[in-house]
């Protein structure tokens, strides 16, 4: 089991930047692939990254390459999702998820989430 609690969110102006974290519990947490998800009002949830139990594997939605960046601390049971270069199309609640073993990009390749945190950026 894996317990993940997300912070860091909040109200941003666009161009400025934002650090999640999310806390992991269990002493298996270097051994699940984490990712974050995001979900706008009315859409569906969708991929933003996700990053392997080594860090060596890394994926980033389209739409946010080259401005965000996700990273981890297997030693502090935390994975960070940097966000620079907002726009007020990354509004959303942002969800922190885990998977035991390789990536994925999909929701349904995750079984544990954190509660979601609310981003909101504006113009």
């Amino acid at each position: 089991q894996v317990q993940l609690v997300e912070s860091g969110g909040g109200l941003v102006q666009a161009g400025g930047s934002l650090r999640l974290s999310c806390a992991a519990s269990g002493r298996t947490f270097s051994s699940y692939t984490m990712a974050w998800f995001r979900q706008a009002p009315g859409k569906e949830r969708e991929f933003v990254a996700s990053i392997s139990v080594r860090s060596t594997i890394v994926y980033y939605a389209d739409s946010v390459k080259g401005r965000f960046t996700i990273s981890r601390d297997n030693a502090q049971n935390t994975v960070y999702l940097q966000m620079n270069s907002l726009k007020p199309e990354d509004t959303a609640v942002y969800y922190c998820a885990a998977k035991f073993g390789g990536s994925g990009t999909y929701r349904s390749d995750y079984n544990y989430w954190g509660q979601g945190i609310q981003v909101t950026v504006s113009s």
